[in-house]
């Protein structure tokens, strides 16, 4: 997500201003954490031509709103082309018993400029999903075949009973009728259900198509799950 910051105000209409772009690299595109290793940790890089603050925070889910992981160091500055490593220690009171999922943001906000111009900016956030992993759960590289669909008082509804989160596609379709609906989020936490209602076209469908992801975000062949009734 790109936003606009503007770093002081024009006071004469000859004062230069330059625009300038921020870029944080994190190494992966999601963030996995092994409750048995109790860490993990990231390499992002700074791809700008100077030096920029980097801001890391843990953003939790609606559904799951506690909080199990620090950052550190949260805020650090990092020079054009260096690297810098984000540490991500859980801190769970309680052995976990399904997968988590949150949400980490790196945040790159460059020096102000010193030359008494008005220096416009783009920060440029990463936002990248975090799954956390229960000691002795093994891998499951297609979790979306657990979930389960079925029909009921006109609304299609998809039960997620593992242990797994499961990343698809926001849209799925019923078949035959080639019906699309919205899930309304692109995930399934464990034991979480989706209910959404079903136009009167899709009533008689039987197979729900999806396209499901990997743990990494990568969209992979879609997948057709039988619709009970």
């Amino acid at each position: 997500m790109l936003f606009l910051a503007v770093a002081c105000f024009l006071s004469n209409a000859f004062v230069p201003v330059t625009a300038h772009a921020s870029g944080m690299l994190p190494e992966t595109s999601v963030v996995i954490i092994n409750e048995a290793d109790g860490e993990a940790s990231m390499n992002v890089k700074n791809t700008d031509a100077n030096a920029t603050l980097l801001y890391t925070s843990i953003q939790n889910l609606p559904e799951d709103k506690e909080n199990l992981l620090v950052v550190t160091p949260p805020v650090a500055r990092v020079e054009p082309d260096e690297t810098q490593l984000v540490r991500f220690i859980l801190q769970s009171k309680e052995p976990l018993k399904t997968q988590r999922f949150k949400r980490v943001i790196f945040e790159g906000i460059p020096q102000q400029s010193k030359d008494g111009g008005v220096k416009v900016t783009m920060n440029v956030r990463q936002n990248l999903p975090v799954i956390i992993h229960p000691k002795g759960l093994a891998p499951n590289r297609e979790p979306w075949k657990l979930l389960t669909w079925s029909m009921r008082n006109g609304n299609l509804v998809a039960k997620n009973d593992s242990a797994y989160v499961v990343r698809l596609a926001q849209t799925v379709t019923l078949l035959p009728a080639k019906t699309e609906l919205d899930l309304g989020k692109t995930y399934f936490l464990p034991g979480e259900t989706i209910s959404v209602a079903v136009p009167a076209a899709g009533a008689a469908s039987t197979t729900v198509r999806l396209a499901p992801a990997t743990v990494y975000g990568f969209s992979v062949d879609s997948y057709d799950a039988a619709v009970t009734r």
